[in-house]
């Protein structure tokens, strides 16, 4: 499987958070707060829960909000832990970093798959260049914005004017609404991503 393309509410449900973040998905919690499927209400027993089944879950949370396929995911998870530090921080790092996640969290699009779909379309530059791939890692000092001919697309308008998305303490907004500029590699008290990423080292190293 390269990407998710299934009905999003069902992977929210089944792991107990708002993994794509969309209405949709909180609505689906509200309403159903129990895994899909005709057995749902009663297969859901919290303190039964295997430690295999628990990093599991981690790893899904983690693949499915970032939007990574397995391969994708294993090979972030591989560079992290040959890097010196953390490897749990260094994953977690490394994925916020990706061009897609970083016009996520700065407001200018309102799902990391709306993101990648814009990266991937070519309405992105990095200090200056044109740059279609939505892994890109950006690094510290790396401006990020909308092509001038792009920003008239109503999608985006409405992403800047309403969304009033916070961007976090490591990005800082450019010269205007659609440009921000990575101030420095993300510390793991600034990604408020809902992940125990321990768990999934531990899977990683059986």
């Amino acid at each position: 499987m390269s990407r998710y393309t299934g009905p999003r509410s069902r992977v929210s449900r089944r792991l107990g958070t708002n993994i794509f973040g969309t209405r949709g998905e909180a609505l689906a919690l509200e309403k159903r707060p129990y895994p899909p499927g005709v057995h749902g209400r009663t297969r859901r027993r919290p303190n039964s829960n295997s430690e295999y089944l628990v990093q599991l879950q981690e790893k899904q949370k983690a693949r499915f909000s970032y939007g990574l396929s397995e391969k994708q995911f294993r090979k972030v998870y591989d560079e992290a832990n040959r890097r010196p530090g953390v490897t749990g921080e260094n994953m977690l790092r490394y994925l916020e970093l990706r061009l897609d996640n970083v016009l996520y969290r700065a407001g200018i699009c309102a799902t990391r798959a709306q993101a990648r779909q814009f990266v991937s379309h070519g309405h992105m530059l990095v200090n200056g260049n044109r740059v279609d791939i939505p892994s890109y890692r950006v690094r510290p000092g790396e401006l990020i914005e909308v092509k001038p001919a792009s920003r008239e697309n109503a999608i985006l308008q409405w992403n800047v004017d309403v969304l009033d998305r916070q961007a976090p303490a490591w990005l800082e907004k450019g010269d205007h609404a659609y440009a921000v500029k990575v101030y420095s590699e993300p510390l793991r008290e600034q990604i408020d991503i809902p992940l125990r990423e321990q768990l999934i080292v531990e899977l990683y190293s059986k």
